[in-house]
């Protein structure tokens, strides 16, 4: 019986660790990602954002702390390696990314805030109003592109993120 782990995960010793980084979108599955980047960092520098950011092992990871992806696609053109691929069908999503909203989340505290839903340019994260209440968000995983946008703004950390590949929460 085979195991699927990263060349990455396997040297560092944490083979189960499922804490591999989100990579930058449309890169292709971490443990072909892994074996085609070669870290020159043209991704990095192509971002107008600067949410790419160096990694463990000189590979590019994502800091959603610095905000959202607005999926220029700068990072793709910049990859020579095969790292990073154009979506073949238009409407192909550049990752498996959804937003999650936590239990600690203010709005769901009784405390007015509505920061998350406020940069959701899909908008995914609605506020239904409650009578007495304060409104409780609501988020539609449909909607979602996993931009990142939410998690930069939340001012308790109350938003993660989670590939619906493998369910983590994000670590910036």
């Amino acid at each position: 019986m085979g195991h699927n782990i990263s060349r990455a995960q396997l040297l560092s010793g944490l083979p189960n660790s499922g804490s591999s980084p989100f990579r930058p979108p449309w890169s292709v599955p971490e443990i072909d990602f892994i074996d085609l980047c070669d870290g020159c960092g043209h991704c990095i520098t192509a971002c107008p954002d600067k949410l790419i950011v160096v990694g463990r092992g000189k590979l590019p990871r994502m800091d959603f702390s610095r905000g959202g992806c607005d999926f220029c696609m700068a990072c793709v053109s910049a990859c020579k390696t095969g790292a990073l691929v154009e979506a073949v069908q238009s409407d192909q999503l550049p990752w498996k990314i959804k937003a999650l909203i936590q239990p600690g989340c203010l709005s769901l505290q009784a405390v007015i805030c509505r920061s998350c839903g406020e940069v959701c340019d899909e908008r995914a994260i609605r506020f239904t109003p409650e009578p007495g209440g304060v409104a409780r968000p609501s988020l539609s995983t449909d909607s979602c592109t996993g931009c990142g946008a939410c998690f930069s703004v939340c001012p308790i950390q109350a938003v993660t993120l989670s590939s619906t590949n493998e369910p983590r929460n994000q670590a910036a």
